[in-house]
């Protein structure tokens, strides 16, 4: 089967593309199908027109026309399709129902009403967009405020299959009207190259590189999406009153710097000392900096953007054997079995965050038992290998 992935956004540095579409397209081209991935770099200029096979799977960087007014918008859309079309897909999977990638969607169903193509058209929900979701998030203008929740709604409606990355959006999906026989829950998952991977990690070159003294690390892998920074500072007090000589290690960086936020918070409440900020590591790195961690914290505010949302983040934490404890928000429930992969907390209830952490840095063999099981569990359930049945049922459905 030819198939061709249509991108809103390049490869770097958002997400989805990268850590859902990309190994997505590699599974697929395990199982002997054509997959190529075609998308606009208005995000990471420097990527216009730049053209490169990452494994079996071709990169196509959409050039980026000179910026005039609404025109540019035209001719990065008609590029896009142009270049999906040269390839003679019998599929066309749009990534997220918006931006790029949903204009696109809707010009191709309009081409099919009007039977100048006969490609099938998917569409790819990994987050809600909308009124609720990252609309509240993102840093959009008034106009892409009001645009993205229609948009986002009429695509969902209109695909022939909707791949969703988690219960909720499959659920939201169904409420729009399409029939739930067209509706594919497909969650974020890792590859069986990435899990080999972490047999190999050295998590005391890490504490070394961050002096990170002989008390226990608590891991933060974050973009600052799912909490507000201040309760990280109130978990970690609750957790310091219990453990002494807890740390604080995050990595990630915020969409709107709410690092620099955390650190001078941390300095008001005395706790700077024992907090490193390692910012953004590159993914051959990861396995180290998780190795480090004796426990990792993954706070979720229950709300719909993260109910929702199918973080990618926990998934490498569970792949990597490193034990969690998370609000029993969304997807997390669907990752975690508790008290057997993870542990789960009621949402917002800082003190149970607190005191299951403190269990955990306190009975090492639990902490042993629980990253070993979810280790297993995501190998077991959530490789992209495993998925790839899956897509292939919403591609003919």
């Amino acid at each position: 089967m030819r198939i061709v992935f249509l991108g809103p956004f390049g490869l770097r540095p958002k997400g989805t593309m990268q850590s859902r579409a990309l190994p997505m397209a590699q599974a697929l081209a395990q199982r002997g199908h054509v997959v190529t991935i075609i998308i606009p770099p208005w995000d990471y200029p420097s990527d216009s027109g730049h053209r490169e096979n990452i494994g079996a799977v071709p990169i196509i960087n959409v050039s980026l026309p000179p910026r005039i007014p609404v025109l540019w918008y035209a001719i990065v859309l008609f590029r896009m399709l142009r270049l999906a079309f040269a390839q003679h897909p019998q599929v066309i999977h749009a990534f997220k129902p918006k931006a790029f990638a949903g204009l696109a969607a809707t010009v191709i169903w309009l081409m099919q009403r009007l039977r100048f193509t006969q490609v099938r058209l998917a569409v790819d929900s990994d987050d809600w967009e909308g009124t609720g979701g990252w609309n509240e998030r993102g840093n959009y203008n008034w106009l892409l405020r009001a645009f993205f929740p229609i948009q986002e709604k009429w695509v969902l409606r209109h695909a022939q299959a909707v791949t969703a990355a988690s219960r909720t959006l499959q659920q939201m999906v169904a409420a729009l009207g399409l029939p739930m026989q067209h509706i594919f829950y497909v969650p974020n998952g890792v590859t069986d190259k990435y899990m080999a991977t972490l047999v190999t990690k050295d998590g005391h070159e890490v504490r070394r590189r961050h002096s990170l003294g002989k008390g226990p690390v608590l891991l933060l892998y974050t973009r600052f999406v799912e909490f507000p920074v201040e309760r990280v500072i109130k978990l970690w007090q609750h957790i310091r009153a219990q453990v002494g000589d807890a740390q604080l290690l995050v990595v990630g960086q915020g969409l709107f710097g709410e690092e620099r936020a955390l650190d001078k918070l941390a300095l008001e409440a005395d706790l700077n000392q024992d907090l490193s900020l390692a910012g953004w590591v590159e993914a051959r790195e990861l396995k180290d900096y998780f190795a480090a961690a004796d426990v990792a914290l993954y706070p979720m505010t229950d709300n719909l953007l993260n109910r929702a949302k199918c973080s990618v983040k926990l998934v490498e934490l569970l792949s990597a054997g490193v034990p969690v404890v998370a609000d029993a928000v969304g997807q997390a429930k669907e990752y975690i079995i508790p008290g057997n992969t993870g542990l789960l907390v009621e949402p917002g209830n800082d003190e149970a965050f607190a005191a299951a952490v403190a269990q955990l840095l306190r009975d090492k063999s639990l902490r042993r038992s629980l990253g070993e099981k979810a280790r297993l569990r995501i190998h077991q359930h959530y490789t992209w290998q495993r998925w790839v049945t899956r897509l292939l049922e919403a591609y003919r459905a």
